[in-house]
């Protein structure tokens, strides 16, 4: 039976882990949150005891991982790197969101040790990770990308190559970066209408239908009520925190910068979620950026 070491349970990396238990891997899972190691022992995952102890004689590592510094640390610095205890032949498959250059030196000093390692970023929400449904925007080599297919088609269903090492992380920043863009347009519409006196949920289904629809709109409505699922139902709880936002836009900006490519929308939307960071909403759902732009007693 093929063994995976899952590293990092949190709202993501958990039901990731819990479809592979699923399909019949045998997971060892390890986080440092006790209550998420349990979850994931609910699910049919081994806990391990340690992330050397999950990693040793693993043929496939997947960590989700908050930021670069994370990742190096895990795999590369620290007083006990993954990738002294990963056997030869291992693949690691990178789904944090980070910069690509530490995912392109974290790759190289992996190979130096016969360990394969791929920036594998993921989209598609909590939602997505709970149904399997998850986009997998991988960077590595060919031969890499299909030794991982058969867990990335368990946990997704969407599944692009990128292109070599990197290259997943810089695909990442630029849909995180029109997703923000795409969000704050969708709040600042629906906060405009509803102001005007439209029920938000009639005025979402008529943008749906019109030139205005949007993955922000269309599965993830930021106005309390109109979609049930949807975290701004939830108390804006459950979802992808604004905390990343900012970190995605901080990477998406160094990437403009690299390339000297112009980003004025992806700056004023990094603007936008930075200001709301700064007024305590960073744990919340990025959707809450809707309260952005409401007056002080919480009404549209």
């Amino acid at each position: 039976m093929t063994t995976v070491a899952f590293i990092g349970l949190g709202n993501m990396g958990g039901p990731m882990a819990a479809n592979l238990a699923k399909a019949g891997f045998n997971v060892r899972a390890f986080d440092l949150s006790r209550d998420t190691l349990e979850a994931a022992r609910s699910h049919g995952c081994e806990v391990a005891a340690s992330a050397s102890d999950a990693a040793t004689d693993a043929d496939f590592i997947i960590s989700m991982l908050p930021a670069g510094q994370h990742v190096r640390g895990l795999f590369v610095e620290g007083d006990a790197p993954l990738f002294d205890v990963i056997k030869q032949g291992a693949l690691v498959i990178d789904s944090s969101t980070i910069d690509a250059d530490t995912a392109r030196s974290v790759a190289a000093a992996g190979a130096e040790k016969g360990i394969g390692f791929i920036d594998a970023p993921v989209s598609g929400g909590v939602g997505g990770a709970q149904a399997g449904t998850l986009t997998f925007i991988v960077g590595g080599s060919a031969e890499q990308f299909e030794q991982a297919r058969p867990l990335l088609d368990v946990m997704g269903k969407n599944i692009f190559h990128a292109g070599d090492h990197g290259a997943g992380q810089v695909a990442k920043a630029c849909n995180n970066m029109l997703l923000s863009i795409l969000m704050a347009g969708t709040c600042e519409a629906i906060n405009m209408g509803v102001k005007n006196g439209l029920d938000p949920a009639v005025l979402s289904d008529i943008m749906k239908q019109s030139s205005g629809g949007n993955w922000a709109l269309n599965v993830y409505n930021p106005y309390p009520g109109v979609m049930e699922n949807a975290p701004a139902s939830k108390g804006y709880q459950g979802g992808f925190l604004v905390d990343l936002m900012v970190k995605d836009l901080g990477l998406a900006m160094d990437v403009s910068q690299q390339s000297a490519s112009p980003v004025p929308m992806g700056s004023a939307a990094r603007a936008l979620f930075t200001q709301h960071k700064a007024n305590g909403n960073g744990r919340f759902d990025f959707s809450s950026l809707m309260q952005f732009y409401q007056d002080k007693e919480g009404r549209a």
